[in-house]
């Protein structure tokens, strides 16, 4: 990848936008590069922390796949891939279950899926997939992997209440107080604060922090075949479709340059990519990171040279096992007040798409398609037969597609 200097590469003009195949003076583009490890550091290590995988691996391949994907993708779709939480139920479920072989797999087979999907795009155009997966479906999808999570949530919150609620006022009120950037960093911030409230109350055990080299490579894993397991993960494949579309739409259209939709099959397929690497030897499932386009629009810098410099140093910081040490210490208090607003956020982003693309819920089919697949997955209604367990996240997202096509043809008929 090659990027041209924007302007003398110190100072950007009020109305100016740093496109993705310009950058800044290396300093500066170094700059903006940690800028965007900040933004998702709290979100990708956490998703370790919440299924059981281990922290530095995941980070570890998140740098790697944000590398893959800008190598794919020609450094023309500025994004950062980190932990995506749509896994979080299925993975947590069968680490917790010593099945953490199989849920490797699971992550290997999915990512495998949505390269394949992508390369269909890439050939064929996403119009079929905008007909297959209306607002009202994506928004259904997503909305129902987050409140699906709400039981995890609240049994984190239990266990240490008193710390959740004071990590959970840390983040409310960050979000609001701050200013700008800071303010995005408001669920890390909270992490911070809890973190150091549990630490001044004696709540942190540190005995296998001392005991943690400084410097090592992560804790690879090999996957096991365990086919019975995919039906718990191969429906996430919709709702990583979704949210990959949603981020380049809006990196085409915050940066003027609507020829980047037409690298949608790219995305998805790098991405799909990147989990299946990832799956492949220990590592969490990846997705594109909206905490990085809320720093792309703050700064209106979308130079993919910043993503190149945060892939670095992602791997560079998963080297440290001592790194990984530390954050497994984080207490379930802590994470049951992160997850409180975090899984919240996730649905509202279910419903945002809802509200951005005016979906017209006095239509009766746009009515059930969102009520039947929440409730399914909210309630995570689970199936078994046999050796195969299908959830609620599962049910929900098919329940979504299949009612509103089923309603949309017999009503056409």
């Amino acid at each position: 990848m090659v990027w041209k200097l924007h302007g003398d590469g110190r100072a950007v003009a009020e109305d100016a936008i740093v496109l993705p195949l310009e950058r800044l003076s290396w300093p500066r583009t170094i700059g903006f590069g940690a800028q965007h490890v900040v933004a998702m550091f709290g979100a990708t290590f956490l998703v370790p922390i919440l299924t059981g995988l281990p922290p530095t691996t995941t980070l570890f391949f998140s740098g790697v796949g944000t590398l893959f994907f800008l190598a794919i993708t020609a450094g023309r779709v500025p994004s950062y891939l980190g932990s995506s939480f749509a896994f979080i139920a299925p993975v947590s479920t069968l680490v917790n279950d010593g099945d953490t072989g199989a849920a490797l797999f699971g992550i290997f087979v999915t990512g495998v899926t949505l390269a394949i999907v992508g390369a269909v795009v890439q050939a064929t155009g996403v119009r079929w997939l905008e007909l297959l997966m209306p607002p009202v479906v994506t928004g259904a999808i997503v909305a129902l992997i987050g409140l699906n999570l709400a039981t995890a949530a609240t049994n984190n919150y239990q266990q240490g209440p008193w710390l959740a609620t004071f990590t959970l006022a840390v983040i409310v009120l960050s979000a609001v107080v701050l200013r700008g950037f800071p303010a995005r960093l408001s669920i890390l911030i909270g992490i911070v604060a809890g973190y150091l409230a549990a630490i001044v109350t004696d709540q942190v055990d540190f005995s296998n922090v001392g005991d943690a080299d400084w410097l090592g490579l992560p804790d690879f894993h090999t996957m096991d075949v365990e086919w019975s397991v995919l039906p718990m993960f191969l429906p996430i494949v919709l709702a990583l479709v979704a949210e990959n579309v949603g981020h380049v739409r809006s990196v085409a259209h915050l940066t003027e340059q609507p020829e980047i939709n037409r690298m949608t099959g790219r995305t998805l397929f790098a991405d799909g990519f990147a989990s299946a690497v990832a799956g492949s030897f220990g590592g969490s499932a990846t997705t594109t990171y909206g905490e990085n386009i809320g720093v792309m629009t703050a700064t209106r810098v979308f130079s993919s040279a910043a993503y190149v410099v945060a892939g670095v140093v992602a791997v560079l910081l998963s080297l440290s096992p001592k790194l990984g040490a530390l954050l497994i210490t984080i207490p379930a208090g802590v994470i049951g007040g992160v997850t409180v607003a975090l899984y919240g956020l996730i649905g509202l982003i279910g419903i945002r798409i809802w509200m951005d693309n005016k979906v017209d819920f006095s239509d009766p089919v746009n009515q059930y398609t969102a009520a039947v697949a929440l409730i399914i997955g909210i309630g995570n209604l689970t199936l078994t037969s046999g050796d195969v367990t299908v959830t609620g996240i599962v049910l929900g997202s098919v329940a979504a597609v299949v009612i509103y096509h089923v309603m949309t043809l017999v009503r056409r008929r």
